[in-house]
């Protein structure tokens, strides 16, 4: 582990001198990759350069252990090496878990997919309460939320909502929520107060740029609509709403969020690289699942991932066995202990694999 520590610090001064560099200042493109490298290897650089100077304060506590002390001065030296001790260890810790692999999308910015799935009206509106949940939730995260489709129900539910958050680290926090999310309460539809379940699915897609998957103009069909549904009247005047299909795949997106046409067409090509994104990686992790399938889940969007039992406010995440009794709060978008509860489940497998 210290041979890989040092070659990471070695590798991280390296760049420091790069960025340095007038020729690579004026080369916006190496400036952007070096910056970024860097940036991601700055936190297990400063931890192990913190590691290091606890050792050497450690080695220095001991050698004056070893000397003739006054009893005073001993215990004094005696609690010293029981501090860093101790904060060795908590480095040591940390420094396992920032050399973990780390999954080459979590930085990206994601496309969130919303759809009311079992339960008829009650669904719709269950999606429209993640829906809510979510944009909440990013706004304590300081990430931007952008609507790009949505298909509302009479009730003001939604069958289906599509939404960007733009975000450094927004797929590293939002990728667990990809499944089934499963409410039990009585529906404001229900005259006889009993509680129903449904369900709605929530798929969560890294956005892709162009250099990810180049989709050639020959591939796509585009066509042109009317815009309908929560949008004014004058959603409904030009044909702004925009649908492209990928022929070789059959993938369609739909965007009439926007009055301009091109601004649609390219939220919507946004979306269809996501989605095409996400199919190649569905069948490559399905050629390992058997291998690679874990506590936190697979992300599979039919896998129930988290019930929402409105009548005891309580919610559970049955991947790692979580339950909160403040439903209120997580309905606010107060989502981060089970986010992070998740995370350090994942980190925790995956230490145990020796990964």
């Amino acid at each position: 582990m210290l041979d890989r520590l040092q070659s990471l610090a070695d590798r991280y001064e390296k760049l420091s001198e790069l960025l340095c560099d007038p020729d690579v200042a004026n080369d916006s493109k190496r400036l952007r990759e070096y910056s970024k490298e860097q940036s991601d290897l700055q936190p297990a650089y400063e931890a192990y350069t913190e590691y290091k100077s606890v050792m050497e304060e450690l080695e220095s506590a001991k050698a004056l252990q070893a000397e003739k002390l006054d009893d005073e001065m001993r215990e004094m030296v005696k609690m010293e090496i029981e501090e860093l001790n101790q904060r060795r260890t908590e480095l040591e810790e940390r420094i396992r878990i920032l050399l973990l692999p780390k999954d080459p999308n979590d930085d990206k910015n994601v496309i969130v997919e919303i759809r009311g799935a079992a339960g008829g009206d009650e669904a719709a509106l269950f999606a429209s309460d993640l829906y809510r949940m979510y944009t909440r939730y990013a706004d304590t995260q300081g990430w931007r939320v952008e609507l790009m489709d949505a298909n509302t129900n009479d009730l003001g539910g939604f069958k289906e909502v599509i939404f960007m958050i733009n975000g450094r680290g927004a797929y590293s926090k939002m990728k667990y929520e990809s499944g089934a999310h499963r409410v039990q309460r009585i529906p404001t539809t229900e005259s006889g107060g009993r509680i129903h379940t449904s369900t709605s699915t929530v798929a969560v897609l890294p956005e892709v740029e162009d250099i990810d998957i180049e989709i050639h103009d020959k591939d796509i069909r585009v066509d042109t609509f009317c815009s309908s549904g929560a949008g004014g009247q004058s959603v409904n005047t030009t044909k702004s709403a925009v649908r492209v299909t990928h022929i070789p795949t059959g993938i369609v997106a739909t965007c009439q969020d926007g009055k301009s046409q091109n601004s649609n067409k390219e939220k919507a090509l946004q979306v269809l690289r996501a989605r095409i994104f996400d199919m190649m990686r569905q069948e490559e992790e399905a050629k390992y699942a058997g291998e690679r399938k874990s506590k936190v889940g697979t992300g599979d969007r039919s896998e129930r991932i988290r019930t929402y039992n409105f009548p005891q406010s309580r919610v559970t995440d049955h991947r790692i066995g979580l339950t909160l009794h403040k439903l209120d709060s997580v309905m606010n978008g107060e989502i981060e202990e089970i986010i992070s509860a998740l995370n350090i489940a994942e980190q925790a497998e995956m230490m145990d694999k020796g990964e």
